[in-house]
C-alpha cells in the first residue's frame, strides 16, 4: 500500500539544482565510463588515426587533380594513379581500425551499462521500505529498463559520432587554414550562428524530453498496477474505464514523445540551411581565388571537400541533439534514484541481538508517515516474552503501521521500541529483523523450486526440516502430489497455486526459521474457514514459547491471545484477554457481536 504525502529526503552533497545539471550528469557517467579507462583510451587512439586516415583523402584528392595541367592537355597520370592508390590505402585502413573500434566501444560501452544497472540495483536493497511506499512500481521499473537502455544507446551511438565529429572538424578546420586562410573566413559567420541557434533550441526543448520519460514512467506504472489487478477490474466489470484511463495516459506519453520529437527534429534541417549556406559561399569564393590566382583547381576542390567534411559532423551533431536530450533526462532520473537517502546506517557499536528471548516495549511512541499527519499516538504497551499479543480494530486504526515499526522499516517519531531492554534504534538492523518470523497478508513467492522458497530465509536448511515444517502447515500432501514434489517450480509470483496454498507456504517458511518472535499480519486471510481450522493446531505450535503479534480481522482466530490491543485512529483504546474486553462491552465488544452475528 503507497504511503502519501511522505516528505522526501535530499542529499546535501547534490540538492536538486545540481542533481539535474548537466554538468553533473555527464560528471556521474564519466565516472562509471573511467572505471575502463585503457578502453576508452585504446578506442580514442583508434577513432584518432582511423579518421586522420580518413581526412587524408581529400588532401590527395586535390594533388591529383593538380596533376592535370590546365591549357596544355597533359594528364600526368602515373601521379593520378598513385594519389588514387594512396587514396584507397588510407581509407582502407580507415575503414579497418573504425571496426575495430566499433567492437571495443561495443564491449566499452556494455561492461558500463552492467555496472550502472547493477549499482542502481544494488542501491534499491538499500533503500527504505518508505521510499517504495511512495513511488510506483512501474516508474521504478522504467527507470532500470527503459532509462538505462537510452543511455547505453547514446554511449555506444552517440559518444563516438560526438568524438568522431569532433576530430573530423579540428581536422577539417586545419587543413582548411593550410590550404586557404582567407577562404576559411567564410565559416566567421556561419560557425558563430550555428552555435548560437543550437544552444538556443537545446535550451528550449531540454524540459520537453524531461517531460517525455517523466511521462513513460507514469504510464509503465498504470499499466503494472492494471495487470496486478486484473482480478479486481473484471470483478467490477471496469473494463471499459481501465481502457478510458490508459487511453488518457497513453495519449499523454505520446504526446510528450511527439512534442519532444517534433521540436527536437528542428534543429538538425536548421543547422543543415546554414551548412549549405557556408558551402555556397565557399564555392563562389574559392572560384574567385582561382580566377585571379591566388588557389590553384585542387586546392579549391580540396577545400570544398574539406568544407563538407567540416559541416558535415556539425549537422550530424546537431541532428542527435534530440537523441542527447533523451539520454540527459534518462541519465537524470536514474541518478535521482541512485541519489536518494538510503537506509540510515546502524549507529555506532549497535547492539547484536544473537537469540532475542522477546520482551518488547513501546514507550509513549508516536509516529507519522508525514510530518504533519500522526498514524500513532502515544502508544504505550508492554509483550513479556512468550506472550501472544493480538492488534485489533477498524481498518486504518493502524495495525499494519505497529508491524512496520516493531521491524524498524520506520523509526518512532518520537518515544522508544525496546526489545529486550534495548532500544531498537540501538541495535543493528539485520539482527532485530532476523529476530522476528513473519507472516503477512500480502504472501510474498519467487520464480523458484517449492523447496528454495521454504528455505529462503535460512542458510543450510536439511530436507527433513523443510518437510517436518510443510507437515506442520498441513500443506506437506499438496506439495507430494505435484510432478516433482518439493523440486516443483512455481511460476512468478506463484501464479500457478492458489492463494490458500500461497498462504500455507509461507506459514510453513516462517516454521522453519529460528525466531523467537513472530508476526501474523492476517496470516489466515486467504483461507477458508475450513483450512483455517486444520491449521490452527499448526499455528499455536509455530507460536509455542515466542513472542507473536497476531493482527487479525477475524476476532475468533484470537481468542486464547494473552493481551488483546484495540486501537482505534493509532491509539490503543482497550487492552486485556478476551472475556475482559467482552465484560467491558466498549469497541472490542461491538467488533467480536457484530463478527458474531454477521456469521450467524
Amino acid at each position: 500500500m503507497r504511503r502519501g504525502g511522505g516528505k522526501q529526503a535530499t542529499n546535501p552533497k547534490a540538492p536538486e539544482t545540481l542533481k539535474t545539471s548537466r554538468f553533473y550528469v555527464l560528471k556521474r557517467l564519466w565516472a562509471y565510463l573511467f572505471h575502463y579507462k585503457w578502453m576508452l583510451i585504446t578506442a580514442t587512439i583508434l577513432m584518432v588515426i582511423s579518421n586522420s586516415f580518413s581526412l587524408v583523402g581529400p588532401y590527395l584528392s586535390g594533388l591529383a587533380i593538380n596533376s592535370i595541367q590546365p591549357g596544355e592537355g597533359e594528364v600526368l597520370f602515373q601521379q593520378v594513379f598513385f594519389y588514387v592508390g594512396l587514396m584507397i590505402g588510407f581509407f582502407v585502413l580507415s575503414s579497418v581500425l573504425e571496426y575495430f573500434m566499433q567492437i571495443l566501444m561495443i564491449r566499452l560501452t556494455q561492461r558500463t551499462i552492467r555496472r550502472l544497472r547493477r549499482d542502481v540495483f544494488n542501491k534499491m536493497a538499500e533503500l527504505p521500505v518508505g521510499f517504495f511506499d511512495k513511488h510506483q512500481t512501474g516508474d521504478i521499473i522504467s527507470r532500470i529498463t527503459y532509462d538505462i537502455d537510452t543511455i547505453n544507446q547514446s554511449l555506444q551511438n552517440d559518444f563516438i559520432q560526438i568524438v568522431t565529429s569532433a576530430i573530423t572538424i579540428i581536422g577539417s578546420l586545419t587543413m582548411m587554414l593550410i590550404i586557404s586562410p582567407i577562404l576559411t573566413l567564410v565559416f566567421g559567420v556561419t560557425i558563430p550562428a550555428s552555435i548560437l541557434l543550437t544552444k538556443y533550441m537545446v535550451t528550449r526543448f531540454r524540459p520537453l524530453f524531461k517531460k517525455r520519460s517523466v511521462k513513460l514512467g507514469e504510464l509503465n506504472g498504470y499499466v503494472e498496477e492494471m495487470i496486478s489487478g486484473q482480478q479486481t477490474i473484471k470483478a467490477y466489470h471496469q473494463e471499459e474505464n481501465m481502457i478510458e484511463r490508459f487511453d488518457e495516459k497513453n495519449n499523454e506519453a505520446v504526446t510528450a514523445y511527439y512534442q519532444a520529437d517534433y521540436y527536437g527534429s528542428m534543429v538538425g534541417p536548421s543547422i543543415n540551411f546554414i551548412n549549405n549556406l557556408s558551402l555556397s559561399l565557399v564555392s563562389v569564393a574559392g572560384a574567385l581565388l582561382y580566377l585571379f590566382n591566388y588557389l590553384t583547381l585542387g586546392g579549391v576542390s580540396s577545400f570544398v571537400l574539406y568544407s563538407r567534411r567540416f559541416s558535415g559532423p556539425i549537422n550530424e551533431l546537431a541532428n542527435i541533439i534530440s537523441e542527447l536530450q533523451s539520454a540527459f533526462a534518462a541519465a537524470e532520473r536514474v541518478f535521482l534514484l541512485m541519489d536518494e537517502p538510503s537506509e540510515a546506517k546502524d549507529v555506532l557499536d549497535a547492539h547484536v541481538f544473537d537469540q532475542a528471548e522477546g520482551n518488547v516495549r513501546m514507550n509513549k511512541v508516536n509516529f507519522g508517515y508525514s510530518p504533519d499527519k500522526m498514524t500513532i499516538h502515544d502508544l504505550d504497551f508492554e509483550a513479556p516474552s512468550g506472550n501472544v499479543i493480538a492488534v485489533v480494530g477498524p481498518t486504518g486504526a493502524g495495525k499494519t503501521t505497529l508491524v512496520n515499526l516493531l521491524m524498524r522499516f520506520y523509526d518512532p517519531s518520537e518515544g522508544t521500541i525496546e526489545l529486550d531492554t534495548v532500544d531498537t534504534t540501538q541495535a543493528t538492523r539485520e539482527s532485530l529483523r532476523s529476530s522476528y518470523a513473519m507472516v503477512l497478508q500480502d504472501t510474498w513467492l519467487f520464480s523458484g523450486t517449492i523447496f528454495e522458497n521454504l528455505a529462503y530465509g535460512k542458510e543450510n536448511v536439511t530436507t527433513e526440516e523443510v518437510e517436518k515444517a510443510a507437515k506442520t502447515a498441513q500443506i506437506h500432501e499438496y506439495i507430494m502430489s505435484l510432478p516433482n514434489g518439493y523440486q516443483t517450480v512455481i511460476d512468478q509470483e506463484g501464479l500457478n497455486i492458489s492463494q490458500g496454498q500461497k498462504q500455507l507456504l509461507t506459514i510453513a517458511r516462517a516454521m522453519i526459521l529460528d525466531a523467537n518472535l513472530l508476526i501474523l499480519d492476517e496470516a489466515t486471510s486467504n483461507v477458508d474457514t475450513q483450512t483455517e481450522m486444520k491449521i490452527q493446531e499448526a499455528m499455536q505450535e509455530l507460536m509455542n514459547g515466542k513472542t507473536s503479534f497476531v493482527i487479525a480481522h477475524r476476532l475468533s482466530t484470537i481468542r486464547n491471545a494473552d493481551t488483546i490491543l484495540v486501537v482505534r485512529d493509532g491509539r490503543i483504546v482497550e487492552q486485556g484477554n478476551h472475556e475482559e474486553l467482552l465484560e467491558k462491552e466498549g469497541l472490542y465488544s461491538d467488533l467480536y457481536h457484530s463478527q458474531f452475528e454477521l456469521s450467524a
